[in-house]
């Protein structure tokens, strides 16, 4: 079944609701070939719900399900033989996380998306499951994140100041409570994650060094953490300010009881649509205001080059006008 085309302003409307279409449609199945999603589609991009089990792409010939297969098998005709993959992917997600994934069907698309990511315009967030009970309902997690060089965690990052990190960088993600309750019997807390910076496997690594890591993450939990079928961080929210019309996707929630019982909410603080719809405001906001300065600081750049330039005409009406008083002058003393 071909999928709809919807405007960026219908999944707007859509996402106020928060009860998508494909929500019901969310599983604990594995993925497989057929099992794609498709969130929103247009000439220039298709945003997919990506399944909790499957990489993007993957030069290995023994990964048969990854989601450029997928988009090959539902989309063939959309593929661009100049691609390795023939699909453009504007970001990354990991193996073990859903949700929202942008593809861009053209070099034209690719790069307008891309500019956007590169000047951190885009706004993400994620909906996660994370151990214990979160004290501190809003904060900000500022660890710098690096390379781990230990051996056997290559693969791996880790926070400053741990063994074997190498060249660690600034992140920050935004931490907000949702709900408490409990997963298999294990308190587990509800939040929304905003990463401020877009370091690999920041989110998880940001959980883990406050010491409440990912429900299900198995490569930070050192595989301890196997019992749920699936890692609980899922990219909910994905809004890439694109010019003349914003792209704004949500690919709803999986974590509730209807999709997987294990998790039993007990103590609501705030719900998602309350959190996102803020959220989205105060971007649109910080939007606003840096917006207004770069066209004052444009205007301001403007009226010191008319300035320079009117007074450099000055300089050389003058220097003109001397050189025509001292060419009379000399005129005048040699009568």
């Amino acid at each position: 079944m071909e999928p709809t085309r919807h405007s960026p302003s219908l999944v707007y409307r859509g996402l106020h609701e928060l009860s998508s279409p494909f929500q019901g449609r969310m599983t604990t199945e594995p993925a497989h070939l057929e099992m794609l999603q498709v969130l929103y589609h247009s000439d220039d991009f298709i945003v997919v719900d990506k399944h909790w089990d499957i990489r993007i792409d993957s030069k290995m010939f023994y990964e048969k399900h990854t989601v450029q297969a997928q988009l090959r098998h539902r989309f063939p005709q959309l593929a661009d033989p100049s691609t390795y993959y023939g699909f453009r992917f504007c970001h990354q997600l990991d193996f073990s996380t859903s949700g929202a994934l942008c593809v861009a069907l053209n070099k034209a698309a690719a790069g307008r998306a891309f500019r956007c990511f590169k000047d951190r315009t885009v706004t993400k967030a994620y909906l996660a499951l994370i151990r214990g009970s979160v004290e501190k309902q809003k904060q900000t997690l500022d660890f710098s994140i690096g390379k781990n060089s230990s051996e056997g965690k290559t693969h791996m990052m880790c926070i400053e100041g741990t063994e074997g990190c190498e060249n660690p960088k600034p992140c920050q993600t935004e931490l907000t409570v949702l709900e408490y309750g409990l997963y298999d019997g294990d308190p587990v807390t509800k939040v929304l994650l905003q990463p401020l910076t877009g370091r690999t496997h920041q989110l998880r690594v940001h959980c883990g060094a406050i010491g409440h890591a990912i429900v299900g993450d198995f490569t930070y939990s050192s595989g301890a953490d196997d019992a749920p079928y699936r890692m609980m961080l899922h990219a909910h929210l994905l809004h890439i300010p694109l010019e003349p019309q914003p792209l704004l996707v949500s690919a709803g929630d999986p974590f509730i009881p209807t999709v997987d019982p294990k998790w039993i909410p007990q103590r609501s603080v705030r719900t998602v649509t309350a959190t996102v719809k803020a959220l989205l405001e105060r971007r649109l906001e910080e939007d606003r205001k840096m917006k207004e300065e770069a066209e004052v600081r444009a205007r301001r750049e403007k009226e010191e080059e008319m300035e320079r330039k009117n007074k450099q005409r000055t300089e050389e009406e003058s220097e003109e006008h001397r050189r025509l008083c001292h060419q009379w002058l000399s005129d005048w003393a040699a009568e």
